[in-house]
């Protein structure tokens, strides 16, 4: 089975390749780019005030950049923003609050100055689902076809793989534009907590429950963010792994590992044995509860 396994995912490295210069890909990172990187205040300020927020903007930005408009009666999600002006060499403020202060610098006239942050300014964004118009362009990265109970087998084989796992219903789903997380212990168990929001597509489901599984297995206790992006690939490339061990036609992961590293295709390489291991871990946990 190995030898089968370590093929796919060589075919996953050339659809990631595939995905990545394909022109639906590249429309796509242009739209991505005209967003902001919004920091860690600001991202944490836009989840209390809306918690589904997947992609903000300003309202100008929403009517120049993307010809979308904020509907009527949205309330604004507030932010701050840089102010970047002239700043004194001295004190670092603006030329007309230095005139306000205590700072004598005189060496040189506010017109010759640097620009440079002197504070910060409340603004107002608005989340995509507050606007309408001109569709932004979307990557499918859903596994299809007929699952089989392997949503219900892979429940089945919690126990085997060490993990805890639960179904949450789209109402009473808390995280936002994710499918699945894996954040937490079970306060009964200690093992790793797997969450995964119901939906109709249930390869889509089964396959979103394997990728969270795998982080339970390789990525819990890791704690290091620079290796997030392969993190994601790896447990992406086991989800499709598996979902095609079982059928399922799980070719749209290549998207989801265009978005996250462009190095993708060399990561999926360089983590070969990892991958095709923990793959062959779940194959035959799930196979012994079938």
């Amino acid at each position: 089975m190995r030898g089968q396994l370590d093929s796919w995912v060589e075919d996953l490295v050339d659809l990631t390749n595939e995905a990545q210069a394909s022109e639906q890909f590249q429309e796509w990172l242009d739209v991505q780019s005209k967003f902001h990187d919004y920091s860690a205040r600001n991202t944490l300020l836009i989840k209390l005030q809306c918690p589904e927020a997947t992609r903000v903007a300003g309202y100008n930005t929403w009517k120049d950049e993307f010809d979308r408009y904020v509907q009527s009666g949205e309330s604004a999600i507030w932010i701050w923003a840089p102010i970047i002006t002239k700043k004194c060499p001295e004190c670092g403020n603006s030329p007309s609050y230095h005139e306000n202060t205590e700072c004598e610098y005189d060496e040189t006239e506010p017109e010759q100055w640097q620009r440079g942050l002197v504070g910060f300014r409340p603004t107002s964004v608005f989340d995509v689902s507050q606007t309408e118009g001109e569709p932004l362009p979307e990557l499918e990265t859903e596994a299809h076809g007929n699952p089989d109970g392997l949503v219900e087998d892979l429940l089945d084989a919690t126990d085997e793989i060490g993990v805890d796992a639960r179904i949450v219903a789209p109402g009473e789903w808390e995280h936002g534009s994710a499918r699945g997380v894996c954040q937490r212990r079970s306060v009964t168990t200690a093992n790793p907590m797997v969450e995964a929001v119901d939906r109709n597509n249930r390869a889509a489901l089964a396959s979103t429950l394997i990728h969270e599984f795998a982080h339970a297995d390789l990525h819990f206790d890791v704690d290091d963010e620079t290796e997030r992006s392969k993190r994601e690939i790896e447990a992406e490339a086991v989800a499709y792994v598996v979902s095609r061990n079982f059928g399922l036609d799980p070719d749209n992961s290549a998207f989801y590992l265009a978005c996250w590293d462009g190095d993708a295709p060399e990561t999926l390489q360089d983590r070969l044995n990892r991958i095709s291991s923990t793959a062959a871990d779940l194959i035959d946990a799930v196979k012994g509860e079938s």
